[in-house]
């Protein structure tokens, strides 16, 4: 299937027409791309580096063989059924040619077109259906699927109907709406409670996940017009994630004002008296900036946009807590640093004896695990991250009895000593002990400092790692995302998730799960509109478990002070 750098070529061929087509509609050129990487890409993606010539190409990009498809339901379903119609014997032999032409360069089909009754039915690089003979018999006659504006027409056309029939109303659609209008053009339909697990199945991925994965790596190579990608590229062990969302720099700016408590952004202009905390999505800190989207003032409160700790949020705040920002002033987004540290307040880890092997079977203790052989993220495509992930979880099985380290004890439970493991095996830095303020002090200014246990080093509860990831966590690479659609989107295409929460009592647990890609059959749990209500989850504490969503929202209880999703390439 289609690399970076076939999807490089791709867009070096057809840039400009793909451009054009999509100005006006809903979709994008990276919907496009990845379309047309899904429904033909193993075919161009042989037959360009054959030095064959465009146009030849494009007359090869046909597919999906049949002769007696018990499973087809749409005409024709076999040889007979399309010889009965009118002018069906002059199109099988097009079609059949087309799949003997296709077979001597793509060794898949070449079983098939021994067959003398198989023949083609997808034609064109957006494949365009044989289904549509009955009603368009000359765009299959004619052979107008090999012309690319005229498959690249239907496409669109086709698009717009699959758009219809997924009940997808609004004009900006994200990414996860896309993959449904492109599952909605391969099935039909599409059922967003479903999440992306729809449309044609493989044996190893459906439709839909092969659409997210192609439309984000289409989002990573650059236009030939030389506008700049939406997602930079990653490296092995790494996922491509987005970046945090911008604020714009026009508009009027306020100066969040408060003294002894964050100022609650609402997702209403209003305070619920039963439950004053129902609509809080966001807290925000004293001398936070955010910016105005409306001048209207709604009971006391005005609609405000921001950005937190790299998470984008729109809420409504009470006017009473802002203040005019200075001039000059933004919401501009923190970018998390992509190299960790190499000076000053670095990366520490529990100092360890030579020899000495720290085991899941082994009691809870500071140190990190170093099992021989032990499974790592080193993947260079979402596939293979994924794999790598699901790898780690099923080597820590926190669920094993036998694996003591994770198992609740004398009223304590580990939820933070197995998120540092997931992130450790996965090459991403969650500390399992870290500096004391003294030891910071030192190393800020340059001092060199031993980690001793107890006197500058300390181990790390749930608690500590909130505040750390807010302090700490943009220096490693952490930032924070503003819904759960967003992170398990985000951890689907292999990188590092967290929920976090700080109890309101610090003396007591706070928790921390870490957010796992979606595998078969585990998935998050979604409403009726397709959004995620409970990301798949994975999680030490008074109930281990490798996969589940767990209670709705349990990072908003009472007994919690705030909470955070955080995400790590």
């Amino acid at each position: 299937m289609p690399t970076r750098e076939g999807i490089t070529w791709f867009k070096g061929q057809f840039y400009p027409k793909l451009n054009k087509a999509v100005a006006d509609t809903p979709f994008s050129v990276d919907l496009l791309v990845a379309i047309a990487c899904q429904e033909t890409g193993y075919i161009w993606q042989v037959l360009r580096q054959k030095n064959l010539k465009l146009d030849r190409i494009l007359e090869l990009c046909v597919g999906d063989t049949l002769d007696a498809d018990k499973g087809r339901r749409a005409f024709p379903q076999t040889k007979a059924d399309l010889m009965s119609w009118p002018r069906g014997p002059e199109m099988f032999d097009i079609a059949r040619q087309a799949l003997v032409d296709m077979a001597k360069y793509i060794s898949g089909y070449q079983g098939a077109a021994s067959n003398p009754n198989k023949f083609c039915h997808g034609f064109g690089i957006f494949q365009y259906d044989l289904q549509h003979f009955k009603t368009d018999p000359d765009f299959f006659l004619q052979k107008r699927y090999a012309d690319f504006d005229a498959s690249l027409a239907k496409c669109l056309e086709e698009l717009h109907s699959a758009k219809k029939r997924a009940k997808i109303t609004e004009a900006d659609l994200t990414d996860y709406q896309m993959a449904g209008v492109a599952i909605a053009y391969n099935a039909g339909r599409f059922v967003p409670s479903r999440g992306l697990q729809q449309g044609h199945f493989d044996g190893q991925k459906y439709y839909g996940e092969h659409i997210m994965d192609f439309l984000r790596l289409s989002k990573t190579v650059p236009a030939p017009d030389g506008s700049p990608v939406e997602i930079e590229a990653s490296k092995p062990g790494e996922a491509a994630i987005k970046p945090p969302t911008d604020i714009p720099a026009e508009g009027t700016f306020y100066e969040v004002d408060v003294q002894f408590s964050p100022l609650n952004l609402r997702s209403g202009p209003f305070i619920d008296e039963n439950n004053p905390n129902a609509n809080v999505i966001a807290k925000l800190p004293d001398g936070h900036i955010v910016r105005a989207v409306a001048d209207e003032i709604i009971d006391g409160f005005r609609e405000v946009e921001t950005s937190l700790w790299g998470a984008y949020h729109r809420g409504f705040a009470h006017t009473d807590y802002l203040i005019p920002a200075e001039a000059g002033a933004t919401a501009k987004p923190i970018k998390p640093d992509p190299t960790p540290p190499a000076t000053g307040i670095v990366a520490v880890f529990m100092p360890r004896k030579p020899g000495t092997v720290t085991r899941r079977i082994n009691p809870a203790n500071a140190h990190s695990l170093n099992e021989p052989d032990q499974p790592v993220r080193q993947g260079a495509s979402p596939d293979e991250l994924r794999t790598d992930l699901v790898a780690i979880v099923d080597f820590l099985a926190v669920d094993n009895p036998q694996h003591v380290r994770y198992q609740p004890s004398s009223g304590l439970t580990f939820c933070n000593i197995y998120a540092h493991d997931y992130c450790h095996l996965a090459g991403v830095y969650l500390p399992r002990v870290w500096w004391s303020q003294g030891a910071i002090v030192k190393l800020t200014r340059g001092e060199e400092v031993k980690p001793l246990y107890g006197n500058t080093i300390y181990e790390m509860r749930a608690n500590d790692l909130f505040r750390w990831l807010r302090d700490f966590g943009p220096d490693f690479g952490w930032r924070q995302t503003g819904t759960l659609d967003k992170l398990q989107l985000e951890v689907n295409e292999g990188a590092i998730g967290l929920i976090v929460a700080r109890r309101t009592n610090d003396g007591k647990s706070g928790h921390i799960v870490a957010v796992v890609p979606e595998t078969h059959p585990h998935k998050a749990r979604r409403n009726g509109a397709g959004q995620v209500i409970a990301p798949l989850q994975s999680q030490a504490g008074a109930n281990n478990f490798r996969y589940g969503t767990g209670p709705s929202n349990w990072w908003l209880g009472s007994q919690f002070a705030e909470s955070a999703f955080w995400l790590h390439a």
